[in-house]
């Protein structure tokens, strides 16, 4: 097939890239600009891509970016967890880019679209609770990056009904593993614990942890199959901060492990010592204290049920392996 991914130079994008050209496809990748080899070398590494300049401000660009493709992975997204004042724009961002993604997608008589969305989509849960999975959506969504990606899913789907467009979602967790060029607040926490973050304790919280790669397989393989619906890519079980912390310590053990829990009772003060910890290493906040009050007596709970049965996938790489793999990515950056 001739494919289309949009945010091709982001962390999934440059992923998916690599995923499909193993795979035998022949694969163009939308970038903002193609003028910038910085950001386009490492694409060109992959394989055979074709890379043209599109963004999903300018409509006319992303419909002439889908000319001649059978399908598009739409990956391209604005992720951001803290970003006071930004709150319009974040929504903006999403909702009309799907809007113009599915509209170019139909004009230009593409037969299949992706679209990547997110495990925010789905609930947390009360601890001890079932799982949520793909029949469920978030109503609570004080945080704007939450409300952004759900929005823009639910858009996605009545305008995919609307113009009969062969349609799916993938919902991957926060993904870690190589094949970045810059941060995203998944990579800023991991980097904030490489710089210390936990060494005082770690907060009582769960991370939807799951390896790019698998994610990148997860969208491939809902490629191929032809399969339709929203599917939740993420690792069955998702550790705790203090788990993750405890292991990049094994990983490294220059990298503070937190020597206890904080209560959970305290986790409305954690965006405040979030904030003089950013202070201090440089790291971009994540917390939020819309985030925290989210968090508060909930967990991320999240059943992959569905596509494990449905499609045969597995998360091949372990937690370890793709900390250790973004570990060794941020450090490699700085040399």
């Amino acid at each position: 097939m001739k494919i289309l991914v949009t945010g091709a130079n982001g962390h999934l994008g440059a992923n998916l890239v690599a995923e499909l050209i193993g795979a035998g496809h022949t694969v163009r990748g939308s970038v903002r600009s193609t003028r910038d080899p910085k950001r386009t070398a490492h694409l060109y590494a992959l394989g055979p891509v074709e890379l043209v300049q599109a963004d999903l401000d300018d409509p006319p660009s992303i419909r002439a970016a889908m000319d001649g493709m059978d399908a598009v992975l739409h990956a391209a997204a604005v992720y951001t967890l803290f970003a006071p004042g930004q709150e319009d724009t974040i929504l903006r961002a999403s909702i009309e880019g799907v809007r113009t993604t599915l509209h170019a997608a139909k004009d230009a008589n593409v037969k299949r679209v992706i679209l990547t969305s997110s495990i925010v989509t789905l609930p947390l849960t009360l601890p001890g609770a079932p799982p949520s999975d793909e029949t469920m959506w978030a109503s609570d969504l004080r945080v704007p990056y939450m409300r952004a990606k759900t929005e823009a899913e639910q858009l996605a789907w009545k305008l995919a009904g609307d113009l009969d467009l062969d349609f799916a979602s993938v919902l991957p967790g926060a993904f870690g593993g190589p094949g970045f060029q810059r941060n995203t607040p998944t990579i800023d926490f991991v980097e904030s614990v490489m710089k210390g973050a936990l060494q005082y304790g770690a907060p009582a919280i769960n991370y939807p942890w799951v390896d790019v790669r698998d994610v990148s397989r997860a969208h491939l393989l809902v490629l191929e199959s032809g399969a339709r619906g929203r599917f939740a890519a993420v690792n069955e079980r998702h550790p705790t901060l203090a788990e993750i912390g405890t292991t990049m310590h094994a990983i490294d053990p220059a990298i503070p492990r937190p020597p206890w829990t904080f209560p959970s009772g305290l986790l409305p003060l954690v965006p405040m010592f979030e904030g003089w910890a950013s202070r201090i290493s440089g790291v971009p906040r994540s917390l939020s204290p819309e985030m925290a009050a989210v968090l508060q007596g909930r967990i991320w709970n999240i059943s992959s049920a569905k596509i494990r049965r449905e499609l045969g996938w597995e998360p091949r790489i372990s937690i370890k392996q793709s900390l250790t793999d973004t570990i060794d990515t941020l450090r490699a950056q700085t040399i």
